[in-house]
C-alpha cells in the first residue's frame, strides 16, 4: 500500500480534534436551551433540537454517529458492571 506523504497542513492539523456537524449542533442546542431555560432541560430536548438543526444532508452521517456512540456507551457500561461484579465476588 502506498500512502501519500503528509503535507505541512496535514502535519499541523493532525493533532486537532475533528468536530462533527452533530457535535456542533449539540453545542448550539445547549447554548440555546441554556439561554431560554436556565432552570434546566431534559436530555431528549437537547438531542431533538440538535437533530432538527442539522442540515438534511448531514442526517445519515449523524444517525451513524448516534448508533456508534450508543454502542460505545453500551459496551463501556457493560464492561464497567462486569468489572464491578468481579470485584464484589472476589
Amino acid at each position: 500500500m502506498n500512502f501519500e506523504p503528509l503535507t505541512p497542513f496535514d502535519e499541523i492539523t493532525s493533532g486537532v480534534r475533528m468536530v462533527s456537524p452533530l457535535q456542533t449542533m449539540f453545542a448550539a442546542a445547549e447554548e440555546k436551551l441554556l439561554a431560554t431555560r436556565p432552570e434546566g432541560f431534559e436530555v431528549e430536548e437537547i438531542g431533538r433540537l440538535a437533530w432538527d438543526l442539522l442540515p438534511k444532508s448531514e442526517l445519515p452521517q449523524a444517525f451513524n454517529e448516534l448508533l456508534y456512540t450508543y454502542w460505545e456507551a453500551f459496551t463501556a457500561d457493560r464492561e464497567t458492571w462486569a468489572a464491578r461484579d468481579g470485584e464484589v465476588q472476589s
